[in-house]
């Protein structure tokens, strides 16, 4: 019987910033067209949510029945490890679709684009079969691409377009970002289930990679998105050139990765990777925001950035000296314990030859006393 925390868990609520970022961005973006809209930011918020839930609890599913979860690295799913019954995880998922779909009509009856309903039910598709179906496409390594389209694209322009009625050309641009660093949540993701994947025949891309080559998509997948907002935003928002703050944090996520971290070591990497995703998107809406109402130049972002970078270096190198002086310090008692240790060996050494020799001499004496008694 599944308790509430396995439900919670089979939610995945580490990847639901991949769900509220767009949202966020795109809010912002609205907000530099005029056109924001608190009621409606909400209710894209909500269907996003619960199209990553019910895709969530889809997957579950899907790959429940399938086996590919039976020996799982992460946590046991739902279907999987047996703690629900699949038709109640199913049953979830659908409640999570439909729920999507109601609040779907509800915006888009307030934009008033219509047209947005086949986009909508593109996404449930999409969503049901990232494992679903007869040939899932997340199954073949297409799933990183469908991220980056309904997790970067069309929430994150979708949000922009039902309030203002633009696509205007910052959307695209968040989009783009916004999406890679949702790949990445995916990517580390698979990287994690490499060993397991293969051997239930699911090719994500990250197996078709191979784990070497996966671990460096992941870190660009990181650290390009914030091309995008130092040369795509900074021509609108010159303060966007502080986004260079991100780079000291996409590189210290991704330390456990590179240096091959496997199976539970990686959900550190992945909580941090929505979170980052999340700052991406506040970062965009801030920048925004600031720029609107400031109209502080790129001097002052790039100086910001500047000072961020200068910390972060300084405390790289205090951490690192201090790691040096722990493994010398170390290396030090190591020496001077093998050279105790040596010298109490030497010295039990030459106890052990003394008290070897001292019965020989004995004998000796007593023989020699011996002989003169018998002349």
């Amino acid at each position: 019987m599944a308790t509430f925390n396995d439900w919670l868990e089979g939610a995945r609520l580490r990847t639901l910033p991949a769900a509220i970022a767009p949202v966020i961005a795109g809010a912002g973006i609205a907000y530099s067209e005029n056109a924001f809209s608190i009621i409606r930011t909400l209710l894209a918020a909500s269907v996003a949510l619960l199209l990553q839930i019910g895709v969530n609890f889809a997957n579950d599913y899907s790959d429940g029945i399938r086996g590919t979860d039976t020996h799982r690295a992460g946590p046991p799913r739902l279907t999987g490890g047996g703690k629900s019954n699949p038709r109640k995880v199913l049953a979830a998922a659908l409640s999570a679709f439909a729920l999507a779909g109601f609040f779907g009509i509800v915006l888009v009856a307030l934009s008033g684009a219509w047209w947005l309903l086949a986009v909508g039910a593109a996404a449930i598709i999409a969503a049901w079969y990232y494992t679903g179906g007869k040939y899932p496409y997340g199954y073949h390594g297409l799933g990183e691409l469908f991220v980056l389209i309904f997790f970067g694209y069309v929430a994150t322009v979708g949000t922009v377009y039902t309030q203002s009625l633009t696509m205007p050309d910052l959307a695209w641009i968040a989009g783009s970002g916004i999406g890679m660093i949702a790949c990445a949540l995916l990517m580390i993701n698979n990287i994690r289930d490499i060993p397991t994947d293969k051997i239930a025949n699911k090719r994500t891309l990250a197996v078709r990679l191979g784990e070497k080559r996966a671990r460096i998509a992941y870190l660009l997948l990181l650290l390009i998105p914030i091309l995008f907002l130092t040369i795509g935003f900074a021509g609108h928002y010159p303060i966007m050139m502080c986004a260079l703050i991100l780079v000291p944090w996409a590189t210290e996520i991704a330390k456990p990765v590179m240096r091959g971290a496997t199976g539970a070591a990686l959900i550190p990497a992945l909580k941090q990777t929505g979170l980052y995703e999340i700052g991406y998107a506040v970062l965009i809406t801030g920048g925004i925001i600031i720029g609107e109402i400031t109209g502080i130049g790129a001097l002052i972002g790039i100086a910001i950035a500047l000072m961020v970078l200068i910390f972060w270096l300084a405390f790289e190198f205090t951490s690192r000296s201090k790691i040096m002086r722990t493994r010398r310090s170390k290396s030090t008692r190591v020496q001077s314990s093998n050279a105790r240790t040596k010298v109490s060996y030497s010295s039990s050494a030459k106890q052990r030859g003394k008290n070897s020799r001292a019965p020989r001499s004995n004998t000796r004496g007593s023989r020699s006393k011996a002989q003169r008694r018998r002349k």
